[in-house]
């Protein structure tokens, strides 16, 4: 079952992961913390962007990374 991993780092340690299978991700999509999703809302990327590209039989892999070099956080969100 394919699933949608975001992961959160803090210089080059992971602070967070959060994995998600693809059929639960619209209903957990509304339980994700906001901390985690302010580097999506900052860069113009919705949620729902991300769960159309999820559902695609023809995506898998990394599909964005985000780099905040002043807070020195990134954030990775990957189909698996």
């Amino acid at each position: 079952m394919k699933s949608i991993k975001i992961e959160v780092f803090e210089g080059e340690e992971r602070d967070a992961t959060i994995k998600i299978p693809v059929p639960v991700l619209r209903v957990a999509a509304k339980l994700f913390p906001r901390r985690y999703l302010s580097s999506l809302e900052n860069n113009d990327v919705s949620l729902s962007d991300i769960i159309e590209a999820a559902d695609s039989p023809d995506v898998s892999g990394r599909l964005i990374e985000f780099e905040d070099h002043q807070d020195n956080e990134r954030v990775v969100i990957s189909v698996c």
